[in-house]
């Protein structure tokens, strides 16, 4: 991995990045959010179609910002794109509307970015509510189960490369998002960070974590929990995993995989649910869906399919 001396000044630091937030009734957590961005750094805000007050307070919050309203939700990752492609600036800051930025995590980051020119995406450290800290850097997705639980496991004291960071702030070159065309439109929850990483990495852009910048993640505040949502949550989750074996292992893998997920979830709901533990029966319910709305065809998008590499 290349290296150049970062510049400690960050001169023009906030005309080069756009920070950019995609919600869906997130009326809890996004004002937090807003308050934390720097009013010099643009911003651009996608909304998925939200039924709350998340429109108004994003006006009330930052009447500077730049909105982009779906008619329909267009899930994470597509939300994303709609922004990234008005994006202008060298890098654009992606962050969770359940995310409190700082702005010395955002100058490290850019300074990193600076420091590491072959590097694509960076993460910051991040920080549960109460102070703890949520690792946020992992090696790929097929090889976590191999490595088992991180018990003991510390922060890196210095920047590391990674096979993935979390999608709760990203900072991404944009020479680089454009590279890769940004996020996999097929896939409209869930997994999204995973394949973005993985395709960075195969473009042969560095995927690196930044101790230094440290944020917040509140966490489970992006939209309003109810039975639908948590139907969808989880209906996601499994077709979208099953869509990321097929991506990189293939069409009679994913298969296997699917019917897998179809019977074990399945009978875990049968067996939730004669024991009356209904929303754990209906959570794996929505897993078992989401598995054979993979094997029949199903597609989670709702924009029209497109080829990406």
């Amino acid at each position: 991995m290349k290296t150049t001396p970062p510049d400690l000044k960050a001169k023009d630091i906030w005309s080069r990045l756009t920070v950019l937030t995609v919600t869906h009734n997130g009326g809890e957590v996004i004002g937090g959010m807003l308050q934390t961005v720097p009013t010099e750094a643009p911003l651009i805000v996608v909304d998925n179609a939200s039924t709350d007050d998340s429109l108004d307070i994003v006006n009330k919050i930052a009447p500077h910002a730049r909105l982009i309203v779906n008619e329909i939700g267009l899930g994470y990752g597509n939300g994303m794109n709609c922004g990234l492609r008005e994006v202008e600036t060298e890098f654009a800051l992606l962050v969770n509307p359940d995310s409190i930025l700082t702005e010395e995590a955002i100058i490290s980051l850019v300074q990193a970015a600076d420091q590491f020119p072959d590097g694509g995406l960076f993460g910051p450290s991040i920080l549960n509510p109460d102070g703890s800290v949520e690792l946020s850097h992992d090696v790929n997705l097929f090889n976590r189960k191999v490595l088992g639980k991180r018990v003991g496991e510390v922060c890196p004291e210095g920047p590391l490369c990674a096979d993935f960071v979390s999608g709760a702030v990203m900072l991404l070159r944009m020479s680089a998002a454009k590279a890769v065309n940004f996020f996999d439109p097929e896939i409209f929850l869930y997994y999204e960070d995973d394949d973005i990483c993985m395709r960075f990495r195969q473009a042969g852009y560095g995927v690196i974590l930044v101790p230094d910048a440290v944020i917040t993640h509140i966490g489970g505040g992006s939209v309003r929990p109810n039975q639908a949502y948590y139907w969808e949550k989880f209906w996601h989750i499994s077709w979208s995993r099953l869509y990321f074996e097929k991506k990189y292992h293939g069409l009679s893998q994913s298969r296997k995989l699917a019917w897998k997920y179809a019977c074990k979830y399945a009978l875990k709901a049968l067996g939730y649910t004669v024991v009356l533990k209904r929303s754990k029966a209906w959570r794996d319910a929505a897993r078992c869906a989401g598995a054979l709305g993979f094997l029949r065809g199903k597609r989670a998008s709702v924009v029209p399919a497109v080829d990406i590499k």
